[in-house]
């Protein structure tokens, strides 16, 4: 395994801080889109209350979200973004999850 030089980064770091300041350096961006949920649940073809339940939030949750008074983050937002790409397959693994009790 090699072994990092921090010190070496860091001036590194500062050197390319000073250049993005001099506007010699434009910086790497990213465009992060936002989910419609709303969508997303009619693609799934689910009520609000059952797409909570699917995915694991309560009904209010799930309701700001898509009021767009809350946004879902973290793991919230990539499981959505799976449903989104495939909600059968989704639905489906999720209800392997339910555990039967009988």
């Amino acid at each position: 395994m090699k072994k990092r030089d921090l010190f070496r980064d860091l001036k590194q770091s500062i050197a390319e801080f000073r250049e993005f300041d001099a506007g010699r350096l434009k910086l790497r961006t990213y465009e992060v889109k936002e989910l419609d949920i709303i969508a997303i649940r009619k693609k799934a073809k689910v009520s609000q209350q059952t797409f909570a339940a699917l995915i694991g939030v309560s009904l209010r949750t799930l309701q700001n979200w898509e009021q767009g008074h809350r946004r879902p983050t973290g793991p919230a937002r990539a499981l959505l973004t799976i449903v989104q790409a495939n909600p059968a397959a989704a639905i489906r693994a999720l209800h392997a999850q339910v555990v039967r009790l009988t």
